[in-house]
C-alpha cells in the first residue's frame, strides 16, 4: 500500500471567531501548523492544506488555494481531493478547528484502513465525526457530496463508514468562538 495523504481544511473566514482559525495560536502553535504536524506525525504524506480566506504558509505541507472558499466547506473538500496525486490510495480529511485531534486518532483510522476498511471515521460516544479516512474508490462519491457547507460529515451520514472509537485518545470539540480556547482544555 502506498502513502496515505492528509487534507487539512483551513479555508474559512471564521466570522463567529473573529479571525481565520488557521492563524489562531494555541499553546504557542498556530492551528494550521498543529494540523499539519498531526497528519505528518501520523504518517500521512503528502499533507495538503486547503486555504481561502487568509493567506497561509506552513512548513511540511502543500498549500491548495481555494478561490471558491466562500461557497462553503464543500468547495474546500473538492479542491483538496482534486489536488491529490493520482497514485494516492487513500486520504485522511481533518478540520483546522479541532485541536483535540492528535496523531493517535489518525493512526487508529489508518490502522483500520490497512486492516481492510475503505471508509473510516473517528467516533466519539458512538457517533461518527472527523477525521475521516477514505480510499480512492470513495473519492468520487465524497467529491459529489461536498456541496455548500457539506464537508466530510455529510459523507459520514450518507455512506457506510467503519467507526473507530477515539474517545480515549482525542476530543472532537471544535472552536467556534475565542472563549472556546479556554474551555477546550
Amino acid at each position: 500500500m502506498g502513502k496515505i495523504a492528509g487534507i487539512l481544511l483551513a479555508a474559512g473566514a471564521s466570522v463567529r471567531f473573529g479571525e481565520p482559525k488557521a492563524l489562531v495560536s494555541l499553546d504557542g502553535e498556530r492551528l494550521v501548523d498543529r494540523g499539519v504536524r498531526v497528519l505528518r506525525e501520523a504518517g500521512c504524506a503528502p499533507v495538503l492544506v486547503v486555504t481561502g480566506a487568509a493567506p497561509v504558509e506552513t512548513l511540511g505541507a502543500l498549500i491548495v488555494p481555494n478561490a471558491h472558499w466562500r461557497d462553503g466547506m464543500g468547495s474546500s473538500l473538492r479542491a483538496g481531493l482534486e489536488a491529490l496525486p493520482p497514485d494516492c490510495p487513500a486520504v485522511v480529511v481533518t478540520l483546522v478547528d479541532q485541536p483535540g485531534i492528535g496523531p493517535e486518532a489518525v493512526r487508529l483510522l489508518i490502522a483500520e484502513h490497512r486492516a481492510g476498511a475503505s471508509a473510516v471515521a473517528a467516533s466519539f460516544g458512538g457517533r461518527g465525526a472527523e477525521p475521516l479516512l477514505v480510499a480512492r474508490e470513495h473519492f468520487a462519491a465524497l467529491t459529489a457530496s461536498a456541496v455548500g457547507e457539506a464537508g466530510p460529515r455529510s459523507y459520514l451520514h450518507a455512506h457506510p463508514v467503519t467507526l473507530v472509537p477515539c474517545d480515549d485518545v482525542a476530543s472532537p470539540d471544535d472552536l467556534d468562538s475565542p472563549g472556546d480556547l479556554e474551555s477546550l482544555f
